[in-house]
């Protein structure tokens, strides 16, 4: 494998284990919703958080199949991924108070 083709998929692998990660938690919370109210309060920003994680899998995916098979649209992908991770970066840097 080529060293570009190792970086993504580690970017893939990382982002795919973070969103099961949250889609495990998310099914943690839809059981125990009824039990306990207060967890309803932190669905939407786990929603938001799966949602980007998500996209963020979908996008290193497929730049990782171009990557791999040497499609001509890999450069495509790898824009994609390189946008998807750089908006995850910015959503998740500390801001300054």
């Amino acid at each position: 494998m080529r060293p570009l083709t190792v970086l993504i998929g580690i970017v893939m692998g990382s982002a795919a284990s973070i969103t099961f990660g949250l889609v495990a938690v998310l099914i943690v919370f839809c059981i125990l919703a009824s039990s306990h109210p207060d967890l309803t309060r932190e669905l939407p920003q786990l929603a938001m958080n799966l949602i980007v994680f998500g996209i963020l899998t979908a996008a290193s995916a497929g730049s990782f199949v171009g990557q791999a098979k040497g499609r001509s649209w890999r450069g495509w992908a790898h824009a994609g991924t390189l946008l998807c991770l750089t908006a995850v970066i910015m959503l998740y840097w500390p801001r300054r108070s």
